[in-house]
């Protein structure tokens, strides 16, 4: 692999995350959630709780797709909703501890393969892929950001050429 050109890398690179991405939707499908649950239900979990208006900023939402989200969510039994007991106005969300279980029983196939994968390679090899993942990820989020930024009008219905709403 060391003599790849930068079509080689690019091509890989672009297999890997489409990849990724291809198991994250059918993870959500699993469990019955679209992409946006499925990455608002990760990260909740991953932070334990979060306020709506925080999953409304990492997702990109407005607060009323998130307060439609989190609905969904609820109603699924994967989250809860309580009161922050500093702010009354603020809504916290945390995940229901046994609904996790179902997240993985989809995800423990790939998570068992993909650390038989990083068996294969040398603790300063596996080093240098984490230090990639805590530099990556940031790169993607602020690059999602970008996106987002540059096109306003996703949130809002593209009306016809009279003006009315489709």
């Amino acid at each position: 692999m060391a003599d790849l050109t930068p079509a080689d890398q690019h091509l890989i690179f672009r297999q890997y995350l489409d990849a990724v991405g291809l198991h994250a939707m059918a993870g959500a499908e699993a469990v019955g959630l679209n992409p946006s649950e499925w990455y608002a239900l990760s990260q909740i979990a991953l932070e334990g709780t979060l306020t709506s208006g925080e999953l409304a900023a990492r997702t990109g939402l407005t607060t009323g797709a998130t307060t439609r989200l989190i609905d969904r969510l609820e109603r699924a039994g994967f989250v809860r909703r309580s009161g922050d007991p500093d702010d009354r106005r603020k809504v916290i969300v945390e995940p229901v501890a046994d609904s996790l279980d179902r997240i993985e029983n989809v995800v423990g196939s790939a998570r068992r393969q993909i650390a038989e994968v990083l068996t294969r390679y040398t603790p300063d090899q596996r080093a240098v892929l984490f230090d990639y993942f805590a530099q990556a990820a940031p790169a993607f989020q602020t690059a999602t950001k970008e996106i987002r930024d540059a096109t306003p009008h996703r949130r809002q219905r593209k009306a016809d050429v009279t003006g009315r709403p489709r």
